[in-house]
């Protein structure tokens, strides 16, 4: 627990402190007037209060990532805790915030245009393509899970099972929430979510402090802990640590997300509070998350929080280990019911299945708005809109049907949407960091993030048993490689457009 607290605090020291920082780099205008106003159309540019865009803001990135990711990531162990603050601080928050910001100068642009901007038009062809197919990802995805919740929710307190039935109802309110304009039904509900939400947070941080449960520190080792609770992850922890633990540290979703809010926010010097602050607060859950994770599986906590009859059905199936028993859903309802209550553990519940719903609905609004800007088609018809999402309704609707056909394939899903959230994030950053460079400014503090998650990103797609599943001899040193030649790549560029470009001759005359 002295680990938590530390982070914790770190996490809080790391907005107050490196987020006016960052802050300070960009250099927001008070003078400018913003898109929600400038472009005002009644359905995506609408000023909204600072505190309902910061509340959206937040359920938009938060999701099941902080959640279910910060559970199956601290089966890795401690190291989970470094990855989150560290993470959080100095690549996810200053991601999110730059992202939003660039955004927002630029009149409430998308990611896929930010991306070509400064990266050049093949990227942004490819961003378009990427971003499309990961928004499809997160609706099906954020689906399947919240539903899977409300349902063994219902049948704890008697209700009928039928999880076809929730998934119907979460996908209808999809389809109504991406079509409204955004203050219609985003802008009214999101609020009781968010309360909800962050009951379920602050309510498990109580309990934390006041038992103060015995659980691994980091000063007891940063190595795969994973089978001294009989879980043997197929991939090793570098670099899969970094791809599970999406939301809670870094996430390339993100980027897709802060245009919504960008064409909401009434003035730039609100960035730091809404961008950077509302990644710190979903730090803070998943950070939250992984010490009841630890608890639940390194102190045996399960004993404590299931019935009798869930202890004894586990004890006998020696066969499944006990993440396949528990998996992250079941563990969510599992502490919820077991420390909370029926009435708290119902309040905690609700908070965790609406964070999906709300990033499920966000991301097909946004893949909507992605897919109009790039065919230059108007979304104030109803019409339009509906012409532009029904393609993307079927292709989510596609995905669940093969979920539902392959009751197992959950894990299997996080794992690609992790890669693909975090690659997104690589191109992000990247783009971030020729937008500082061109603008003179401090380009290090996305720099850095870039090689690493570049690194990240190319080491898992060739070791991870889910991709080329290559020896980690031949993994490690190509992952290096790529991002060695990204960041050559980025001073090459920097080397032509202030060097080469800028060099004059002894009489003091520009030269070429």
């Amino acid at each position: 627990m002295i680990t938590f607290l530390i982070s914790l605090i770190a996490l809080v020291l790391g907005f107050l402190i490196y987020g006016k920082f960052v802050e300070k780099v960009f250099g927001p205008d008070k003078r400018r007037i913003a898109p929600a106003i400038r472009k005002a159309d009644g359905v995506d540019f609408v000023a909204l209060p600072t505190w309902k865009v910061f509340m959206i803001q937040f359920l938009n990135i938060a999701g099941t990532g902080p959640i279910f990711g910060a559970i199956m990531g601290m089966w890795f162990g401690t190291s989970a805790y470094l990855w989150i603050v560290f993470g959080c601080i100095f690549a996810g928050a200053t991601h999110d915030y730059l992202s939003g910001m660039i955004s927002l100068r630029k009149g409430g642009i998308g990611l896929p245009d930010i991306v070509g901007q400064y990266l050049g038009s093949a990227m942004r062809k490819l961003m378009l393509f990427f971003a499309v197919m990961l928004l499809i990802l997160v609706g099906a995805v954020f689906v399947s899970a919240p539903a899977s919740l409300i349902n063994n929710m219902v049948v704890s307190v008697g209700g009928f099972d039928n999880l076809l039935v929730w998934i119907c109802v979460i996908f209808f309110y999809y389809i109504i929430a991406t079509m409204m304009p955004v203050d219609k039904i985003i802008g009214k509900i999101y609020p009781l979510f968010a309360i909800s939400l962050i009951f379920m947070a602050l309510a498990l941080m109580v309990l934390l402090f006041m038992r103060w449960p015995a659980i691994p520190e980091v000063w007891d080792g940063l190595h795969n802990m994973g089978p001294e609770i009989g879980i043997t992850n197929p991939d090793p922890i570098y670099p899969a640590l970094f791809i599970t633990i999406a939301c809670g540290a870094i996430s390339g979703f993100h980027a897709t997300q802060s245009p919504l809010m960008a064409r909401c926010m009434k003035s730039e010097m609100l960035g730091r509070p809404i961008f950077y602050g509302s990644m710190i607060t979903e730090g803070i859950v998943a950070l939250i998350w992984a010490t009841v994770s630890s608890w639940f599986f390194y102190n045996e906590g399960w004993r404590e929080v299931c019935t009798p009859e869930m202890v004894a059905e586990f004890t006998g199936q020696s066969e499944r280990t006990v993440t396949q028993f528990f998996p992250a859903p079941k563990v969510v309802m599992t502490v919820c019911e077991g420390w909370l209550g029926v009435v708290g553990g119902i309040l905690a519940i609700l908070g965790v299945v609406a964070a999906p719903i709300t990033s499920g609905d966000t991301a097909l609004r946004s893949a909507r708005l992605i897919v109009a800007d790039a065919l230059h088609i108007d979304q104030r018809p109803v019409g339009k809109r509906l012409m532009v999402s029904a393609p993307l309704f079927a292709a989510s609707i596609a995905l669940l049907v093969w979920q539902l056909d392959n009751p197992d394939s959950f894990n299997t899903i996080w794992k690609y949407f992790g890669w693909a959230n975090q690659t997104l994030s690589v191109f992000t950053l990247w783009a971030i960091t020729v937008y500082l460079a061109l603008k003179h400014k401090l380009f290090i503090i996305t720099m850095i993030p870039a090689i690493f998650m570049t690194c990240v990103c190319a080491t898992f797609l060739c070791v991870s048993k889910d991709a080329i599943g290559m020896p980690v001899e031949y993994g490690y040193p190509i992952g290096a490689l790529v991002s060695v030649i990204c960041l050559l790549s980025f001073f090459i560029w920097y080397n032509k457009k202030f060097i080469t470009l800028h060099k004059t001759n002894k009489y003091g005359e520009r030269v070429r």
